[in-house]
């Protein structure tokens, strides 16, 4: 499997999670409740941990898979 598909599932996969994380602490909750537009509730700050979710996930995974399978 090239090192591409490992990141890009495990991205998808991080971020998914981070999103199920800040769904069960009532962050799309606060947003919903707000009586302003989504860009004046800052979506900046919802984006920012989805990524870095998605980012931790897919390069542990790249780190995993270059210690389990050496390129000799």
């Amino acid at each position: 499997m090239s090192s591409l598909k490992i990141f890009t599932w495990w991205f998808m996969l991080g971020s998914l999670m981070a999103a199920s994380v800040i769904l069960l602490q009532g962050g799309i909750r606060d947003i919903m409740m707000a009586g302003e537009s989504l860009w004046d509730v800052k979506l900046v700050e919802l984006i920012t941990p989805i990524l870095g979710g998605g980012l931790l996930g897919g390069c542990i995974a790249l780190i995993l898979n270059r210690i389990r399978k050496p390129d000799s």
